[in-house]
């Protein structure tokens, strides 16, 4: 290779020799672009083009006429506008075209340009410095061709100029190439851009925050980063075979685009398309059992995409598998205009199935699906399938993709419904689905699988966890950061809510009820809601927000209020708003005079914060009119999503916080309890990437940081076979059942499994009253019934169970719901006791406010015995710790004035204790617990008090000044840290030394400004310090140390 290489140094040039290298042991040809005999405004390499057609169409006969006409095909595609040009490239490209013959006896011959199934018979080629003439002329570093035709361009920069990167390669090629050789760029469908560090892969229309690398060569490889990737990228997604499979099925470009966009996999999407095809063939009815898998892909690793790629090849790849299927997607919201809805709809030709649309209604389904014999694409939702829908097609080509396959879609199993005209089963949407279509083959994509998810679907085939798409980079790691409002009862409230309990139980309201209200109020909504609450709660969230917008303006676009339910939400709102009016005045953005009128067209005006949650029959009129119809909150989702909209803030509940993919949305404010998959899927809104944003925040106002970790680790990570799990589970379940049945011993229950609706109605009341007759059976057949349920809820869906074990288990538990909803005579049952007790919060609740605390300015003794005797006059443990908190942080400061060391060592020890404090999540709703962990922190800064009181009156028995005494406290904390020996008694004499040097320097006004003085007064100090034996390798340290502290007595002196 002709270069002249500048010895140690690795340069883009060699980093180029070093591609092409590899590319060669991947068995591609190599030429040099200078070498090519062509004219600079010719693109193709005919000759290689010509090579192929002439053996793939050997026996054809094509004509030179023909064989241009294939060429002109191409070549003549117009490159303006480009994204049209390169669309149209690439599907000629993709698909080929019918040819019509010169000789008109003959039929039309459809031309390929690639062989796609036989990648030995295309001609694989890597150039470089191949110059091309257009408005300039320009050199790409490389460039991939198969057969004559430029489909993938490489730019590189140096690995060793820190001032080169990877996105100056992005620039290049998105900027100046399309601006200066469309012609080229019109074919180029894959685009690499590599600094050797950093090698990714993307469209020539792709941002440079969504190139991404291909960091494994082969499925069962480990990640690679870094260097590594440009290897993974070319063995993995530049192999032959493998490059053929990545044009063929896995580039995207939607049917009518607003912007121009091509999308190119992600190595997890191809790996998990593939691997999800292959197991889907494996158990297609009517040979298998239908169960094609479970896809796990982290929340914002692009599933939706993962789910397109593999209904593409399910619809073509495999014709004597598949043989025409219709593919059912399943999602499992109401409103279908999801973004799975929204992506397939303009997916027609990449399906190659121009009957692809989302099904609108029940009657709409039946007549769509029904008797149906093949083909079509219908994205619907779980809710359509109902009893009365019925068969709709035995057909076993049928491949039903569910989307979010954890909630609402594996609820194939019988539940019991007890009315006043008897007992009935009733059935998940799930096993209407699977009436409607028994035949059909069913595969499951989650973020969040669980156990019901994986017995529905089978098997997790392929995952990719959260860890691997933050460190792939697809989506940014996400920061959680407490900001916890906390709130607590009285002692005296608390014991009165107790009491009130006790009456309830003495009254006759079950054990069962009692329990259910005290965990309804463990919830505490109450308190969420309180007004004293949700107004320090505006006022915080408003300065954090305004705070983050300022440090980092254009990355943090929106944010998200996610509130316990649509009252404290609506009211949270309001207070928003008192304190920010401005906030209210509708807009169509925050500065119209920066948008062009293009932009501003698609705005609508609305206020920067709004409500967004369904409408309630009841709701007050204030509250209904907030939440708008169902156009109107579809109109908020559309603004939301455009970065431009005025509309920055949403207040939510249960809508958007999953499913909804906002890439500017950077902060998620969290005020609602939430666990498992739901939590996870809430706080994954904000790890999408956008331009700038390097993590997406949390904010914890409720105390969610147990529940996210154990949610992380649960579906984070890599998931376990759950089999051994559930062999335990069973044997409880069976265990539980047989004494429960030894425990009915003397009730017939035969009418129950037998009867008509009445008689089982009869029979379960019967059985009812069997079981309270003996307060002792009813006490161990709740709490048999309470671990059976535990049991019965994981095993069920595994279809381990038999249907005697079934039908037993809903009895024994319809049973347990019969007793749990009685009350005896006019006991409170747990909705009365919920609206008593919550009365009784309101009245007793103390809110202590957000726990970012600031400094008292009131002046206080914190040592005199009134203090101390005030502050145990405090009953409420978190004022308490709060009040004495902000007061020992005044302390410290005041004594960091006179000396400095040690008031950083009592402000080391208040971090310790105020770090636990903030650690209390679990504690907050149980009373007593907290009560006794923030008094035991109390404690510790009441200690901290003493020591502090101790160390500042200290100087007066050493016999030495306060200001000695801050010079003695630098020379031993010197001596301490690095562990060398010289005595108290010597630090005390040099001390006294210390402080006359200084104050012999500091009689000048300005000597804390003066070079001189100060140069001076270091080297007087190594030499007091050398003659006085202090080790002189510290000399630095100390008078570092002694400046600061000499600097601080002037400052608060004056």
């Amino acid at each position: 290779m002709d270069y002249e290489f500048v010895k140690g140094q690795f340069t883009e040039a060699q980093l180029e020799v070093a591609i092409i290298e590899i590319f060669q042991q991947q068995d591609y040809i190599y030429v040099h672009g200078e070498k090519i005999h062509r004219q600079y405004e010719d693109i193709l390499l005919e000759e290689d083009l010509r090579s192929f057609l002439q053996g793939r169409y050997a026996h054809e006969g094509l004509s030179e006429t023909e064989t241009r006409k294939i060429i002109n095909q191409l070549a003549l595609i117009p490159a303006s506008p480009l994204y049209e040009g390169n669309r149209a490239a690439f599907w000629l490209v993709n698909e080929g075209f019918d040819l019509q013959r010169d000789d008109l006896s003959k039929v039309a011959l459809h031309i390929d340009y690639i062989d796609f199934d036989h990648p030995e018979n295309n001609i694989f080629k890597v150039v470089n410095q191949y110059s091309v003439q257009g408005e300039r002329l320009r050199r790409p570093d490389l460039l991939v061709f198969i057969n004559g035709i430029p489909v993938a361009i490489f730019e590189f920069k140096s690995a060793i100029n820190e001032d080169a990167n990877a996105h100056d390669a992005w620039e290049q090629i998105t900027i100046r190439y399309t601006r200066d050789i469309p012609k080229l760029m019109k074919y180029c469908f894959l685009s690499v851009i590599s600094d050797g560090a950093n090698t990714k892969m993307g469209s020539i229309f792709t941002p440079y925050p969504y190139y991404y690398a291909w960091n494994k060569a082969n499925e069962q490889d480990k990640v690679s980063n870094g260097v590594s990737s440009l290897f993974t990228m070319i063995e993995g997604a530049f192999a032959k075979e493998r490059l053929l499979r990545v044009l063929r099925d896995f580039v995207f470009y939607p049917d009518d685009s607003k912007k121009s966009e091509a999308i190119v996999c992600r190595y997890p999407q191809f790996f998990g398309a593939n691997k999800m095809l292959e197991n889907i063939k494996r158990h297609l009815r009517p040979e298998g059992d239908g169960k094609g898998g479970t896809y796990f892909g982290a929340t914002g690793c692009g599933k939706t995409y993962t789910m397109l790629f593999l209904s593409r090849m399910i619809a073509l790849r495999d014709p004597d598998a598949f043989n025409n299927p219709t593919i059912v997607i399943i999602v499992d919201r109401e409103d279908l205009d999801t973004q799975t809805a929204e992506l397939f709809a303009t997916a027609k030709k990449y399906l190659h199935e121009d009957d692809v649309r989302s099904i609108e209604s029940r009657a709409d389904l039946a007549e769509t699906l029904r008797d149906r014999p093949s083909g079509g694409v219908y994205i619907t939702s779980i809710q359509k399938f109902c009893e009365k829908i019925g068969l709709l097609s035995a057909r076993s080509n049928i491949i039903c993709i569910s989307d979010e396959a954890h909630r609402t879609q594996t609820g194939v199993g019988s539940k019991l419904k007890k009315t006043e005209k008897g007992v009935f089963t009733t059935y998940g949407f799930a096993k209407y689905l699977r009436d409607s279509f028994p035949n059909a083959t069913y595969c499951g994509f989650t973020g969040t699988p669980i156990d019901e998810t994986i017995a529905v679907f089978g098997d997790v085939v392929d995952s990719y966890t959260m860890k691997e798409s933050s460190d792939d980079g697809i989506t940014v790691r996400i920061a959680y950061e407490p900001r916890l409002a906390r709130v607590i009862l009285s002692d005296e409230q608390a014991k009165g809510i107790q009491k009130y309990y006790e009456s309830c139980a003495e009254q006759g309201s079950t054990t069962e009820q009692i329990e259910a209200s005290q965990k309804a109020m463990a919830r505490m909504r109450a308190i969420l809601g309180h007004p004293d609450r949700l107004k320090k709660l505006a006022e915080d969230i408003v300065l954090h927000y305004e705070a983050l917008c300022a440090e980092k303006p254009h990355v943090v676009q929106k944010a998200m209020i996610v509130c316990a339910d649509r009252g404290v939400a609506f009211r949270l709102l309001k207070d928003i708003l008192a304190i920010r009016p401005a906030w209210g005045e509708k807009r169509r953005a925050e500065n119209e005079n920066d948008l062009t009128k293009e932009q501003l067209d698609k705005l609508s005006p609305l206020p920067k914060i709004n409500l967004v949650a369904t409408q309630g029959a009841n709701d007050e009129k204030e509250l209904y009119e907030a939440c708008g119809t169902k156009e109107y909150r579809k109109m908020l989702d559309k603004q939301f999503k455009n970065d431009n909209s005025n509309f920055k803030i949403a207040v939510v509940v249960d809508m958007w916080i999953t499913g909804f993919d906002v890439p500017s949305l950077a902060v998620m404010y969290i005020d609602k309890p939430l666990q498992k998959h739901t939590l996870i899927q809430t706080i994954s809104r904000v790890n999408r990437v956008f331009d700038g944003k390097d993590k997406g925040l949390v904010v914890d106002y409720i105390g969610i940081k147990n529940d996210m970790m154990e949610a992380i680790k649960k579906y984070g990570g890599q998931q376990e076979s759950p089999v051994d799990e559930l062999d335990i589970t069973i044997g409880i379940f069976r265990n539980h059942l047989k004494m429960i049945d030894d425990l009915l011993l003397g009730f017939n229950a035969s009418k129950f499994f037998t009867g008509e609706p009445l008689e089982r109605l009869n029979c379960l009341n019967s059985a009812a009253e069997y079981v309270q007759s003996r307060k002792d059976t009813e006490t161990r057949f709740m709490g048999l019934s309470r671990r059976l349920k535990s049991a019965y809820n994981i095993c069920f869906p595994s279809g381990e169970l038999t249907d005697e074990e079934t039908a037993k288990a809903q009895f024994y538990l319809a049973i347990r719901s019969i007793i749990y909803k009685q009350t005896k005579g006019n006991a409170p049952d747990a909705e009365a006791m919920n609206q008593v007790v919550e009365n009784m919060v309101r009245e007793a609740i103390a809110c202590t406010g957000i726990e970012n605390v600031v400094d008292e300015h009131k002046s206080v003794d914190l040592f005199s015995d009134e203090f101390i005797e005030q502050l145990n006059t405090v009953k409420l443990p978190i004022t308490k710790f709060n009040a004495l908190l902000k007061l020992l942080r005044k302390a410290i400061s005041a004594y960091g004035r006179t000396n400095k060391v040690k008031a950083m060592e009592f402000d080391e020890r208040l971090r310790k204790v105020v770090d636990d404090y903030n650690s209390r999540d679990k504690l907050v709703f149980t009373n007593e617990v907290v009560s006794d962990f923030v008094n035991d922190l109390s404690d510790q800064l009441l200690q901290i008090l003493r020591d502090l009181q101790e160390d500042q009156s200290s100087f007066q028995k050493m016999g030495i000044s306060f200001e000695e005494k801050a010079f003695y406290d630098i020379l031993v904390k010197v001596r301490d840290d690095h562990g060398f020996p010289y005595a108290d008694e010597k630090c005390v004499v040099l001390a006294k030394k210390i402080k006359e040097l200084v104050d012999d320097k500091a009689q000048f006004a300005d000597w804390s400004t003066r070079d001189d003085i100060k140069n001076q007064l270091n080297m007087e100090l190594t030499v007091l310090l050398y003659q006085n034996g202090y080790p002189p390798e510290w000399d630095e340290e100390v008078f570092e140390k002694v400046m600061e502290q000499a600097e601080n007595f002037k400052k608060y002196a004056d």
